[in-house]
């Protein structure tokens, strides 16, 4: 099937004719019909698959009749990060380049003051981030009851960056009869529920199983420990036919900390990530595309959504810890219809992760050996080495500790008897009695006699220690043995 066939307009298909595209894809076959329609449209597709294309395209001519007017925006995109609507906003100047529609970015890290000149001229298309947008609504900037499609693209990085109760109120502040299209690359109980409150009998299109990685795509694994990671990095992009290359990191520091030893080791390389100022990030974002910048390290901001062409490989420096932001960095590569690497670093400590991984793309990732990288266990956790003479935790719950009669001090030990059953000089049987603090048994001065290893008040060592009990105000009554004449 060809884009003449989907019903578009001439201007529209010489736009998409311009631009080098001849065929559509899945998503924009079976959906762009049903937005030219009318219909509410739930897009389930996986990330590269040319969504944004999809409700561009007819968006331009629905809104090819009419006019916009101030402060009341016609359409409204909403994206979840600030480089995803302005890739959209640059998709409508490619396609609508033979019509005369007005758009207006709003995005965190530019100018209130610039928007809102724009907002009140009229536009046609609004592109929005969900906090810029209540932003301007909340001044008294912007009014919604205009608005007559709202796109809701990355529905599931909405969920994730905790943009669903923002976009539940601005759908709320939409009154009226519209048009809703939500487009995600999966589709979790709450972006359904989402569908359910705010759309009416929508079109379900799933042109891929959810969060399956492109077909185009060669995976790969490499098992090694921490300090070993950057040096398998650099042994691939020394080795490997690398062009381009997206670098993921899981922390901003991380990304820092490795644009300073990438940049030490001579490498063309630039960073991305969410703490930059906006004018900077675009500007490493247009050089990365203009191939200005081989190797760009990133955060997942640069994950979801962008079309960069051509990236010939896509390196998890760290393993993702949610197995669909997997599939969405590896999306960035193998798009289009050409070919892609995606390679993974991951330590032992990482197994669960990949194990998550593997179970949701529903394969197992060849591992990749490099030479002189030694893998840690091939993956498997190592267990903590254990100390000398310490016993494991269910070792000590199998094995209850013996109970021991607690001793006071002075008292004799468990083993002797009380009683001495052996005849003294003189064939008469003595029995002893247990001695009263500080007394000693069968009557004497009170105090016990020091020996080798017992001093002065029953103590250890020889030591002179106080006497334990009354000492020598015992009273002579109480001194007195059974044995003593007096």
């Amino acid at each position: 099937m060809l884009f003449s066939d989907l019903g578009l307009s001439e201007d529209v298909l010489r736009a998409v004719s311009d631009a080098g595209y001849s065929q559509p894809t899945p998503i924009q076959e079976q959906g762009i019909p049903y937005v030219l329609q009318g219909r509410d449209l739930l897009g389930v597709a996986q990330t590269g698959t040319g969504k944004t294309a999809s409700f561009t395209l007819p968006m331009i001519d629905i809104l090819a009749a009419g006019r916009a007017r101030a402060r009341m925006p016609r359409t409204l995109i909403l994206e979840p990060t600030r480089e995803l609507a302005a890739q959209v906003s640059e998709n409508f100047v490619v396609y609508g380049k033979y019509h005369k529609l007005t758009m207006a970015l709003l995005i965190g890290g530019v100018s209130f003051g610039d928007q809102e000149k724009k907002l009140d001229r009229g536009v046609d298309v609004l592109i929005a981030t969900p906090g810029r947008l209540l932003d301007h609504f909340g001044r008294g900037k912007l009014m919604l009851n205009g608005v007559k499609v709202l796109v809701i693209d990355e529905a599931d990085r909405m969920l994730d960056m905790g943009f669903i109760p923002d976009v539940e109120r601005i759908c709320k502040l939409i009154v009226g009869k519209r048009q809703t299209l939500l487009y995600s690359a999966t589709m979790p109980r709450e972006i359904q529920k989402l569908a359910d409150s705010f759309m009416t009998d929508p079109m379900r299109l799933e042109v891929a199983p959810p969060a399956s990685p492109a077909e185009l795509v060669q995976q790969r694994i490499v098992y090694t420990g921490g300090k070993d990671k950057e040096k398998a990095l650099c042994a691939i992009l020394e080795a490997a036919e690398v062009s381009n290359a997206l670098i993921f990191c899981n922390r901003k520091r991380d990304v820092d900390s490795l644009y300073k030893s990438l940049k030490k080791r001579g490498l063309d390389v630039a960073a991305l990530h969410g703490d930059m100022a906006q004018a900077y990030r675009m500007e490493v974002l247009s050089k990365f595309k203009a191939g200005d910048v081989a190797l760009m390290i990133a955060s997942d901001v640069a994950a979801r959504g962008l079309d960069i062409a051509a990236v010939s490989h896509v390196f998890n420096y760290d393993v993702p810890t949610h197995p669909e932001d997997y599939v969405h960095r590896i999306g960035r590569t193998g798009r289009a219809g050409r070919s892609g690497h995606a390679v993974t670093f991951a330590a032992p400590a990482d197994k669960k992760y990949v194990n998550a991984i593997t179970a949701l793309i529903k394969s197992e990732i060849p591992v990749l050996d490099i030479p002189g990288i030694k893998a840690p266990g091939a993956g498997k956790e190592e267990p903590a080495p254990r100390q000398a003479g310490s016993r494991s935790r269910s070792s000590e719950r199998k094995r209850p500790a013996e109970k021991k009669p607690a001793l006071s001090r002075g008292s004799p030990s468990p083993e002797k008897k009380m009683v001495d059953d052996k005849p003294k000089a003189g064939g008469r049987k003595e029995t002893k009695e247990p001695a009263r603090s500080g007394e000693k048994p069968g009557g004497g001065s009170g105090r016990k006699k020091s020996d080798s290893k017992t001093g002065s008040g029953g103590q250890k060592g020889g030591k002179k220690g106080p006497v334990v009990g009354l000492g020598d105000h015992v009273p002579a009554f109480m001194r007195r043995g059974p044995h003593n004449s007096k």
